[in-house]
């Protein structure tokens, strides 16, 4: 009792002083204090695996002592914090060990623009960049997509809740379906094609097709391969720039740096944040051809995007990716996690509608409202953090950190197991009741 009690004063502080906008904190209704890799511990001294990483922010742990000893390092030498876009020995750094370890290895071509320390900023500098480059205006975003709370990016975002928080009107913008978001066996890039092609579609032929490889706030949909090649082919033969937001899904979270790996595809855009920096610290990337780096200069600019300590723990970050040792630690863990979730779907056939997802991005969807953020609330009871996605919040979305240990995989595992159980036998017991 003592313990609540101490939780409730702690939190009567972030009700009274912060604002109501604040969200996963009615989710995870405690205050942290530590946290180590895939764990993280409260005021009270309990402990909870993670498999949330910040959003997907952290997905080389919670104070990773690689990059940890890097930065400690670069702060004691007095290194420079804050550089605008001025030339660093940091940022050099970076810049020359993303080249060498990332773009060269996939041959790719890219320019690395620094647009600001968040995902949204990406997405913003992407939009803007393309609507120069074609000179038009429309951008053609998905079904179920999600792209940043910036007016730019929530105008390509699906979800009519955080679209409606804009409180002015969204434009030029235009929303198509995502692969299998009619269902199973139609295939959603023909529509896309149709309206292209056809000057009746009421559809002007846009700047740029943004689509994000596996939707992560959408409910954890993964594209084809096949269905993004597609896609690219489509916006090259139509003079229109192809732009992949990586920005959750990124930085290993399938498994290879760039989610788009495995589709043999080459965007002409890419938007990075979220985990670039490693260790939670902001930063974000647009990765742009060569031949389409048409900015003035401070054309496109922001006070914090020279955030030099978030350069070195990239810089730290990018060594898990000098062989592939790491990618293939993930798949491992992402086939354990992919068999888990089958094995409970087959479980519960009632009560859960599918398991999704690549890599260390996987969900499952349940099939009764308001059923997947019950079991979250058991989980966080339990032990573990877990969020939920989707329109609905149906699903329930698993992000472990990419170096999480088979232990804490296997704890996580079975708490959620065991979450969904009591939850789903709850229900049951109120419907006999009712």
């Amino acid at each position: 009792m003592y313990a609540l009690k101490q939780s409730e004063a702690s939190l009567s502080v972030f009700e009274e002083l912060e604002s109501e906008v604040r969200s996963y904190i009615r989710s995870f209704p405690t205050v942290f204090t530590t946290a180590k890799n895939d764990t993280v511990w409260d005021k009270q001294g309990k402990k909870y695996i993670d498999f949330f990483s910040g959003a997907g922010a952290l997905n080389y742990g919670h104070n990773n002592p690689r990059l940890k000893e890097k930065l400690l390092e670069y702060l004691a030498s007095d290194g420079i914090t804050h550089s605008l876009d001025m030339a660093t020995a940091a940022k050099e750094e970076f810049l020359t060990k993303f080249n060498n370890v990332i773009l060269k290895p996939l041959g790719l071509n890219y320019k690395v623009m620094f647009p600001g320390p968040t995902g949204t900023n990406a997405v913003e500098s992407a939009l803007k960049l393309a609507r120069k480059v074609t000179g038009r205006n429309t951008v053609i975003s998905f079904t179920n997509a999600f792209h940043g709370m910036t007016l730019g990016s929530l105008a390509i975002t699906g979800n009519r809740f955080k679209r409606n928080g804009a409180g002015v009107p969204l434009h030029d913008s235009v929303v198509m379906p995502f692969d299998r978001y009619l269902g199973e066996g139609i295939d959603t890039s023909v529509i896309l094609e149709k309206y292209l092609e056809d000057n009746g579609s009421g559809v002007s032929l846009p700047a740029a097709v943004i689509v994000e490889t596996v939707q992560g706030e959408g409910g954890v949909n993964p594209a084809s391969m096949q269905w993004l090649r597609k896609i690219e082919r489509l916006c090259h033969r139509h003079g229109v720039l192809f732009i992949v937001d990586d920005i959750q899904v990124g930085c290993g979270r399938t498994g290879t740096f760039f989610s788009f790996e495995p589709a043999g595809i080459e965007p002409d855009i890419v938007c990075l944040s979220k985990s670039i920096s490693g260790y939670g610290l902001p930063m974000a990337l647009t990765l742009l051809h060569k031949d389409i780096d048409v900015w003035s200069p401070g054309e496109h600019n922001g006070t914090f995007r020279g955030h030099n300590p978030a350069f070195v723990t990239a810089t730290a970050a990018l060594t898990y990716w000098e062989n592939g040792d790491f990618s293939k630690e993930v798949g491992k863990k992402a086939e354990k996690v992919k068999k888990f979730l089958a094995s409970l779907v087959d479980e519960h056939p009632e009560f859960l509608a599918e398991a999704r997802g690549r890599g260390l991005i996987q969900g499952i969807a349940c099939s009764e409202e308001g059923a997947a953020e019950e079991v979250s609330k058991t989980a966080f009871k339990a032990g573990l953090l877990i969020e939920t996605s989707g329109p609905n919040s149906e699903v329930l979305k698993l992000l472990p950190p990419l170096s999480i240990s088979e232990e804490a995989l296997n704890q996580g595992l079975d708490i959620l197991a065991r979450s969904i159980k009591a939850v789903k036998q709850s229900r049951l017991s109120v419907a006999a009741r009712a």
